[in-house]
């Protein structure tokens, strides 16, 4: 027996160190923290479980029958943050540049279907060089079964992907599939193909960092939703993020003790909007001043920042916040933006947590690029999303709720629950200029008439008063009580029950 335990803990102390001192310390130096050191931040203090320590690949061609590791390239298992449950697993890129293999994969699949019965969530921490050649389709068919676990547990447990190295090829789709992908400058990226590919095919020279680099994907492509400066803050921003979020689709969200009170009032909101409705406003400090203690996650701040999404709590509990931002594109709705706030939405229902939708918007953003571009179809992705919707919604219309926009953001016609409308509201199917110089078109010579029929107009219209004499508004509210009447509805919606018809699957416009 003593050999047994011998030979044990060598192959234990093999698996801990890796691909070996000279590899870490390669790690290192490009400000990389190992595989095992990230699941030591990542994880509350003596909490993880490690599983399948001793797997090795089944490979012999190519000379790797005589180059095996324990573990193969990946650390599994689970642990808690915060002293909750989650799983996670984290590749090793110092053991074969992180390639996933067959047992690499199968390794991967085991705590995602164990995620999957428990009820937990999956956080993977990717630094991988992708598929491992000397396999074949051996490796693609472990790719294969880690996607297919991605889409099983899609809407059943929260799914987070971290890069924190290469991330190339097949190996994106996994992380494109899960709910949230955050990433680390300068030292991360995700691409389909690589730059040399790029070049022999399109004759375009590009750097890793421009072609799927952090700020390329935050910025540009949507693809990921926040970048940190370094591994740490990544790791230490995703256990923050993690408190957010219900372990599964049968539980509600996390509730946080706080002593921000429910009725709190804050009177700089009663100026935040200003007189000319043609100046903008930042509705990010909406946001800070209602949200319990200012707390507030936003995901995706600099790609289609028409729109703010993020996590919040109202009275200890989360929340997901929809905002329109009139400081960017006065806070039109475009192709990226309905898309942006679509997923977020559909996360939001999936996992039963309550959406706040604060509203100032002049209509779908014009123009051949995007009516080329397809923004009838895009613009019905957040129609579907909030139409769909089954939990809590509370919206509240600071300004401009204009068009086919206005019935878009939450409305009572979308099975909005409580709808509220502060006193500048301006509720029409477009600004006044606009709606007199069609109707009044054959008088607009006269300006004095215009003017006339423009004030009529914005009498009559631009304001919640004909919205709340239908009952499309169920309250016209001073804005410095935004967040205890908020606070109220969510209180009571809290046992709201509301189900869809049967149907295997919706078919939402893609």
């Amino acid at each position: 027996m003593d050999h047994v335990l011998k030979e044990l803990e060598q192959k234990r102390e093999a698996a801990r160190l890796g691909g070996g001192l000279k590899r870490i310390e390669t790690q290192h130096q490009k400000g990389k923290l190992t595989a095992r050191e990230r699941l030591e931040v990542l994880l509350d203090p003596d909490s993880f479980e490690e599983w399948d320590m001793l797997v090795e690949h089944r490979c012999h061609d190519f000379g790797m029958g005589k180059n095996k590791i324990p573990g193969d390239g990946v650390i599994t298992g689970y642990g808690t943050i915060h002293g909750r449950l989650v799983f996670v697993f984290s590749q090793d890129f110092t053991v074969f540049g992180g390639s996933l293999s067959e047992a690499h994969a199968e390794k991967i699949v085991k705590i995602m279907d164990k995620a999957l019965q428990v009820g937990a969530p999956i956080i993977g921490l990717n630094d991988s060089g992708g598929a491992r050649i000397q396999e074949g389709v051996d490796s693609l068919a472990g790719y294969a079964a880690v996607f297919q676990r991605n889409v099983l547990a899609s809407g059943v447990v929260p799914q987070i992907s971290v890069i924190m190295g290469p991330c190339a090829g097949g190996a994106v789709y996994s992380p494109a599939m899960t709910d949230f992908i955050f990433m680390v400058k300068n030292s991360s990226y995700m691409f389909v193909t690589g730059p040399d590919v790029v070049k022999t095919v399109t004759h375009e020279a590009v750097t890793h960092e421009k072609l799927g680099g952090a700020l390329t994907h935050t910025t540009k492509s949507g693809v990921a939703d926040l970048a940190f400066e370094n591994d740490m803050e990544a790791l230490l921003e995703v256990r923050r993020f993690f408190e957010f979020l219900p372990l599964s689709n049968r539980e509600e969200p996390p509730l946080k003790s706080t002593e921000d009170k429910p009725d709190r009032t804050s009177p700089s909101l009663d100026i935040l909007v200003p007189h000319n409705s043609s100046k903008g406003y930042n509705m990010k400090d909406l946001i800070y001043k209602i949200v319990d203690e200012g707390d507030f996650f936003e995901l995706q701040p600099e790609y289609a920042a028409n729109i703010i999404i993020g996590f919040a709590r109202m009275e200890g509990r989360t929340v997901g916040i929809v905002a329109n931002q009139p400081l960017v594109l006065a806070g039109c709705l475009d192709i990226d933006s309905s898309r942006k706030a679509a997923r977020f939405v559909r996360f939001c229902d999936c996992f039963n947590i309550p959406l706040i939708t604060f509203v100032d918007v002049p209509g779908f953003l014009p123009g051949m690029a995007q009516e080329g571009g397809g923004i009838i179809k895009h613009g019905s992705k957040l129609l579907f999303a909030f139409a769909e919707a089954t939990v809590p919604k509370v919206t509240v219309i600071t300004r401009k709720a204009y068009g086919g926009a206005y019935d878009v953001m939450s409305s009572k016609h979308l099975r909005g629950d409580v709808n509220f409308a502060w006193p500048s509201a301006e509720i029409a199917v477009m600004g006044p200029k606009g709606a007199v110089e069609i109707i009044f078109r054959n008088k607009l010579d006269d300006k004095e008439k215009v003017e006339a029929y423009t004030e009529e107009y914005r009498e009559k219209f631009a304001n919640p008063l004909v919205a709340a004499g239908r009952g499309y508004i169920d309250d016209i509210i001073l804005p410095h009580t935004t967040r205890g009447r908020i606070c109220r509805s969510l209180q009571m919606l809290k046992n709201k029950r509301l189900e869809n018809p049967w149907k295997k699957h919706d078919n939402i416009p893609l």
